[in-house]
């Protein structure tokens, strides 16, 4: 077994505490003071983390905020632009019902003047027929009845009134 002697351990002893003054003079303070620094620096970092964690969810709130806002714009763009399609085709089937009216009181206008043209036109030639068929009868014997007849019938037969 080895034992140190006296000598040794007085100086060893001696020596630890010479360099223990000297670390607590000189190291135990900057050490302390960067060990300080760096827990300084990490609170900073993790409230610096804290903040950005709470800017990010307010900017995602904003986000969601702006993007309901939009869709909510969107759709009362897309509701007023339905009601303005509905409103014009509505005015324009109004519209197409008027003209066809007007048309169709056009073209029965035009129907009931044209009637009223045809009876004119057909009273007129029966006005005509009756004239010549009293004429004829007239230069025929008035005292014979049958011949009156026939002449009646020939004169229709002639004129097409069949």
């Amino acid at each position: 077994m080895i034992e140190p002697g006296i000598g040794l351990l007085f100086w060893m002893t001696l020596t630890f505490i010479i360099l223990l003054f000297l670390l607590a003079k000189f190291a135990w303070k900057p050490i302390l003071n960067a060990v300080n620094q760096r827990e300084v620096t990490i609170i900073d970092a993790l409230n610096q983390a804290k903040l950005a964690k709470l800017e990010m969810a307010q900017l995602k709130e904003d986000n969601e905020r702006i993007l309901r806002e939009a869709r909510a714009e969107r759709d009362g763009i897309l509701k007023e632009a339905r009601e303005l399609k509905d409103k014009i085709v509505n005015e324009a089937k109004d519209n197409a019902k008027v003209e066809g009216e007007k048309l169709i009181a056009a073209a029965r206008q035009s129907i009931q003047s044209e009637k009223l043209a045809a009876m004119a036109d057909i009273k007129n030639q029966i006005g005509s027929l009756s004239v010549l068929i009293a004429e004829n009868i007239l230069k025929e014997k008035l005292d014979d009845n049958g011949a009156q007849n026939a002449l009646v019938e020939n004169i229709l037969n002639k004129s097409n009134l069949n």
